[in-house]
């Protein structure tokens, strides 16, 4: 494994070995393995239960697994806190949304920014300085370069919790980018939109994932199998926290166990192809 910290497109920089999570006599995640590749756009399916948001939570540390190790460009990052594994590179959005409502949406993305404003407490108080330089930067950088790609300049201004959901889900993702990260987890960022909202935001994740400026890799939770199977790299499948299959989409949508345990009796690639 790659441990010198600079990972190439094409190498693992995420990597789940052997990760056990249990609640109880609950076993969410039965020794479950996830190479993702840089570059990649790397999806987990599977019917509700399977473990899937669970180990989402695994890797950006709101759970501890009981079992397995996490590595994050090389290093191991199983007793590090979500905010240490946030200021490496791992950003996050979630299956319900976490945005603060009575804040705008300018100021709700500019929450995902944070860690990257180094200025004291006293220069803070003041905002000059070092502190002034850094708040304008990022201001830049949220306004040319995340309003512009969400396409909500005509909402910047506006407080979150009056929008329509559509566009909160928007608002999120653009928090999550501002963390400016490397791996991006999306928990199913598809759910309750529209069929028009649902093509907006996955030609967001192609851009996110695909665009010299960006170059994000993805691990991206979701239902929708239609969008699953058309952005995809690889697509790992869980059955109640056991693996079933983990390959390119063509070869896991064929495949009789995946099949059987989520897509129905039909081979769904084939079928939305």
């Amino acid at each position: 494994m790659n441990t010198t910290g600079e990972v190439q497109a094409g190498e693992a920089i995420l990597k789940l070995e052997d990760i056990y999570m249990a609640f109880g006599k609950v076993q969410a995640l039965n020794g479950v393995d996830l190479e993702v590749k840089k570059g990649e756009i790397h999806s987990i399916i599977g019917p509700n239960g399977a473990g899937k948001t669970v180990m989402m939570n695994c890797i950006n540390g709101l759970y501890h697994p009981q079992k397995g190790t996490i590595y994050f460009k090389g290093q191991k990052i199983n007793g590090l806190s979500p905010h240490k594994r946030a200021e490496l590179g791992i950003s996050r959005t979630f299956q319900k949304l976490e945005l603060y409502g009575g804040m705008t949406v300018l100021d709700n993305i500019r929450m995902g920014s944070h860690i990257h404003l180094k200025s004291g407490i006293l220069s803070g108080s003041v905002f000059m300085g070092k502190t002034k330089r850094e708040e304008i930067e990022e201001r830049k950088f949220i306004e040319e370069e995340i309003i512009d790609l969400l396409e909500i300049e005509g909402i910047r201004d506006q407080v979150a919790h009056m929008l329509p959901y559509g566009l909160q889900k928007r608002v999120e993702l653009g928090r999550a980018l501002a963390l400016r990260p490397e791996v991006i987890l999306l928990d199913e960022p598809m759910a309750g939109l529209n069929l028009e909202e649902v093509e907006d935001m996955a030609r967001f994740i192609l851009d996110i994932n695909e665009e010299e400026r960006w170059k994000v890799t993805c691990v991206l939770v979701e239902h929708d199998m239609g969008v699953v199977m058309d952005i995809s790299h690889r697509v790992l499948v869980l059955d109640f926290g056991n693996m079933v299959d983990d390959g390119p989409p063509e070869e896991v949508g064929k495949n009789p166990k995946v099949i059987k345990a989520y897509l129905g009796e039909e081979d769904l690639y084939i079928t939305r192809r």
